[in-house]
């Protein structure tokens, strides 16, 4: 049975000026009028309005109906919506924005659906980019491809032997080289597998090409280093899609020194099109650089923060990375990688603790999630950063004794409901009709109060809100399979996909009093949608289109 259109049920409509905290400002600039808009409260109700105002600094000053807001908002600039949809700015808590930005400047696999598809893919993109030193490119899936195994680099060779290749796997816990790359890695036989990585092998012991998770390093380390304008290329590439998709905040999993220098000099110039809420990647020597003054809660007017860490615990489940307690079901001799033994990892986890930061892990597998639920439960108050509001990232595959921990602990589960409808052609065969039920299991958390921080972990997954959405609420892809949804019993209501997008992530960032609602006092931050989304079929919400972008009051995008 499809599911059906979604009932306007929990709406409150604005019809009074205490609702959502209206009050008289000295002065708005502009009002939004004839809108059909919709946003949560303080109680996480559902309301809509017809008019929002905000002032010169792009912070909303009234918003109701349209008599109440212009009493209140005089000889201010008007906007006429048009009756079109009106939403606040979705926040995506969990992306790799320079990632994004590399997907969009390199070759892109993540469309080929068989290995064909994808070796006369690159072959096209060597020929029209002779002069690139380095073929680079991502998004390769084996198991779209119907493989039943990984590619090889002996099928690299067949199309470029004369330049080394390097392509990340679509989830970037895999790479794929030819034996040009592995040649300049040094990797031979008699080469180990690094701690919390793997060389796929032959049965003679002959490296394969492909790399899994810490063996990626043995490339990238060999690889020219990304320029300044190289980066700044991709930013401005990632900023654009984001904000065609109507994203108006993200967080960023894991940025460097570079990173933060742009994004400081895009804050500076006023060329940050989305707020920033970035993790430093590591607790190594970037981290001692950038953590010199403790955390930075706030640049450039709320553009950008520098105030959380992210960490991995394992790797990913499509590469069979991501830590098992117990073996793989589909490969009875592999449990998967803990990258770090237990101590190790909490020493990481302490530091950025003790410093003040938001510690982020990576943790997909029920081993990995296990490892950093313990070690919350040990240093928590030791460190006494409660209020740091740890995050878990993916809690993909969690153990059914180990859910409740996150809520006992308050560790805040920052998930990706597209994973789910890209991993059901393999998670159960993965992990077996036991696990499977603790895993993207979103409604066992929410049953016991948790806060789901959503995003999709672009470019793992379309950095397309709406897209998520869809999968949180049907738990089908977008040819409507299966059509009862894929274990439908953990879909979300749709207010509750919309919250996770909106003000349960502007919490897992310390952001709700400024993000995450159209409420007066908070920013300008709005998209302006083609369609009603309280009032579509569900299984229609991914063909949701974004036709303008508003971020702290200025237009940022319009179709």
């Amino acid at each position: 049975m499809r599911a059906r259109p979604s009932p306007l049920s929990s709406l409150i409509v604005l019809a009074g000026l205490g609702v959502l905290g209206v009050f008289a400002p000295a002065h708005a600039d502009t009002i939004i009028t004839n809108a059909n808009g919709y946003t949560l409260n303080g109680k996480g109700e559902l309301v809509q309005f017809s008019a929002l105002a905000f002032d010169e600094r792009g912070r909303i000053t009234a918003v109701g109906t349209q008599a109440e807001v212009a009493a209140k908002a005089k000889n201010a600039r008007q906007v006429d919506m048009g009756g079109r949809t009106v939403l606040p700015g979705l926040i995506d808590a969990h992306g790799h924005v320079f990632g994004l930005g590399q997907q969009l400047t390199q070759l892109d696999l993540s469309a080929t659906t068989s290995l064909a598809a994808a070796t006369g893919a690159i072959a096209a993109y060597a020929k029209a980019n002779a002069g690139h030193a380095w073929i680079r490119g991502r998004g390769w899936n084996q198991e779209n491809w119907k493989l039943g195994r990984f590619p090889t680099a002996a099928e690299l060779d067949a199309i470029v032997a004369d330049r080394p290749v390097w392509l990340e796997r679509v989830d970037g816990h895999a790479g794929w080289a030819n034996s040009r790359t592995l040649a300049l890695a040094g990797i031979t036989k008699a080469t180990p597998d690094p701690a919390g990585g793997k060389i796929m092998r032959d049965a003679n012991g002959e490296a394969t090409g492909v790399l899994v998770d810490a063996a990626q390093e043995l490339v990238t380390r060999v690889m020219p280093a990304q320029t300044e304008a190289e980066g700044r290329v991709m930013l401005d590439r990632a900023l654009g899609e984001m904000a065609r998709v109507g994203l108006t905040a993200v967080h960023d999993a894991g940025v460097g020194v570079q990173e933060d220098r742009l994004y400081r000099d895009y804050a500076d110039k006023k060329k940050l099109s989305a707020r920033i809420y970035a993790m430093i990647g590591g607790t190594g020597a970037d981290f001692d650089q950038l953590a010199k003054n403790g955390p930075l809660r706030d640049y450039g007017d709320g553009m950008y923060a520098l105030r959380a860490v992210k960490l991995y615990s394992d790797g990913a489940l499509g590469s069979r990375g991501a830590a098992l307690i117990k073996p793989y079901s589909d490969e009875p001799h592999s449990h998967g990688l803990l990258f770090f033994k237990s101590a190790q990892m909490d020493a990481m986890m302490t530091k950025a603790m003790r410093k003040g930061y938001q510690v982020n892990v990576h943790a997909i597998g029920d081993a990995g999630n296990k490892q950093i639920l313990d070690i919350y439960r040990k240093e928590l108050k030791a460190t006494k950063s409660e209020a740091q509001r740890h995050r878990i990232e993916h809690a993909q595959v969690v153990a059914a004794q180990d859910i409740p921990r996150f809520q006992r602990l308050g560790i805040i589960p920052s998930m990706q409901p597209t994973h789910a409808t890209s991993d059901k052609n393999m998670a159960e065969t993965r992990v077996g009709p036991e696990r499977i039920k603790g895993a993207y299991a979103w409604r066992s958390f929410l049953h016991q109060g948790s806060r789901i921080a959503c995003g999709s972990d672009f470019p793992v997954e379309s950095p397309n809100p709406f897209f998520g959405i869809h999968a949180a609420v049907t738990r089908m892809d977008h040819a409507g399979q299966p059509v009862a949804g894929w274990y439908p019993n953990q879909a979300m209501s749709l207010k509750e996909a919309f919250r996770c997008f909106t003000l349960d992530a502007a919490y897992a960032g310390h952001q709700e009093n400024s993000l995450g609602s159209l409420e007066a006092g908070k920013q300008a931050d709005f998209i302006v949608i083609d369609r009603d989304l309280f009032r579509i079929p569900t299984y229609d919400i991914f063909k949701t289109g974004v036709l303008e972008t508003w971020v702290g009051g200025r237009q940022v995008f319009k179709k």
